[in-house]
């Protein structure tokens, strides 16, 4: 083979062997850079199907349905005590007695008035059939012409005086009936029984001592309260971004400080239609009265002891859940879209990319929240750091860290 012939060949080989080395390169160079990229450390989790109980949290104090405060009506002097702190009482029972004297002497002077007026009352009305009969026979005497005009006049005049006095003291004597009802009302109130079965929870006077009656600026003593302990109450306050989501007849499970290991089951039984005052005004958010009465609540709870509520307000099974903290919100993108935001989860894919996906929630636990639509049973999503979620965009690659598993069903 001659020089020329063996030039092209040598020279075409030492192109192949370039393009190989220039492959190689190439392939040496990608790879170098994927190996650069490092992954956003990320924990991720399976979306997974559970039971889900939507809980409203609130606290607030133990007290009795019914709940009476007994007030001095009338003042006056504590002559006895027929009861003590804790006694229980049926309705009717007596409790407690103010000194009389001074109401029975108001009634007896008021009975003798009456009986002054009944006489006079008598002595009147003789008088208006004197003078009746008088004027009747003045007027006939009249008519025939015997006596003058005149003296029909003086007689007619001194029969309206009769009839007026006695109409007089047949007023002074309903004035003074009714003087002594109001009186006997007074003497009456001297006395105190109980309006209701239940205990005396709190006794706040001693005999000798003063009870006054309430004025505007001064709310009056109150003798004692009695409470029907046997149905109870828990008045709680729900913040008002809570409160439109109880219903009257949710269930409830509250907790008392005084018993920590007792669960007691209740239900929503009344909802306050108004926030509640505040004794100083502030921006905060305002609280609503939430009462839930108690089922079979133990024999020594007590009015006042401080508890905690759980209402329920929803309930379902075999749902599909994600952690709260896993959701992720960012800009919708697009001229019309300013100031717009989605809530969705990152998506783990197959090569550790992540990919956004906007969902629609449905009811939230204490720790996870129902997805109605966006994921499926079984895919990953990242579901934190914080840090790690606030730095996630489409494509980006994570290095995973599988979140350990715990027995949170509900939240």
């Amino acid at each position: 083979m001659t020089e020329q012939n063996k030039a092209p060949k040598k020279k075409k080989r030492i192109f192949i062997i370039l393009a190989i080395v220039v492959f190689i390169a190439v392939i040496i160079f990608f790879n170098l850079q994927a190996q650069r990229e490092k992954g956003l450390k990320a924990t991720v989790k399976k979306v997974e199907k559970t039971d889900l109980t939507s809980i409203i949290s609130a606290s607030g104090e133990i007290s009795p349905k019914k709940n009476v405060d007994i007030s001095a009506h009338v003042p006056g002097r504590i002559v006895k005590i027929g009861v003590e702190e804790g006694q229980r009482v049926q309705k009717g029972d007596f409790l407690l007695k103010l000194d009389s004297i001074q109401y029975e002497a108001n009634a007896d002077r008021d009975r003798a008035q009456i009986r002054t007026f009944q006489a006079e009352l008598i002595k009147a009305q003789a008088r208006l059939k004197k003078d009746e009969s008088y004027y009747n026979r003045q007027k006939k005497l009249f008519e025939e012409k015997l006596i003058s005009r005149e003296e029909l006049e003086t007689a007619k005049a001194q029969y309206d005086i009769s009839k007026a006095d006695y109409e007089s003291i047949e007023f002074q004597i309903k004035q003074a009936q009714a003087s002594l009802k109001s009186t006997m009302d007074n003497l009456s109130k001297t006395v105190y029984n109980s309006p209701i079965d239940g205990i005396i929870t709190s006794l706040r006077v001693e005999e000798g001592e003063i009870a006054l009656v309430g004025t505007m600026n001064n709310p009056g003593t109150v003798l004692m309260t009695i409470a029907d302990l046997s149905v109870m109450e828990v008045e709680v306050e729900v913040d008002e971004t809570d409160v439109i989501g109880v219903k009257i007849g949710h269930k409830a499970e509250v907790r008392v400080d005084a018993f920590p290991d007792l669960v007691i089951k209740g239900k929503v039984t009344e909802i306050g239609s108004s926030a509640l005052q505040k004794l100083t005004a502030s921006e905060e958010s305002k609280d609503f009265k939430v009462v839930i009465t108690l089922e079979n609540p133990p024999q020594d709870l007590k009015p006042g002891l401080s508890a905690s509520a759980d209402i329920i307000t929803a309930e379902k099974q075999d749902v599909l859940v994600v952690p709260i903290a896993a959701l992720a919100v960012r800009e919708l993108e697009g001229e019309n879209n300013e100031d717009k935001q989605e809530e969705g989860v990152y998506i783990v894919q197959e090569d550790n990319r992540v990919k956004f996906t906007p969902v629609i929630k449905g009811i939230m636990g204490e720790m996870q929240i129902e997805i109605i639509s966006g994921v499926e049973e079984g895919q990953s999503i990242v579901v934190g750091p914080y840090s790690a979620l606030r730095q996630l965009k489409d494509d980006m690659l994570i290095t995973p860290e599988e979140r350990e598993k715990k027995n949170d069903t509900s939240g």
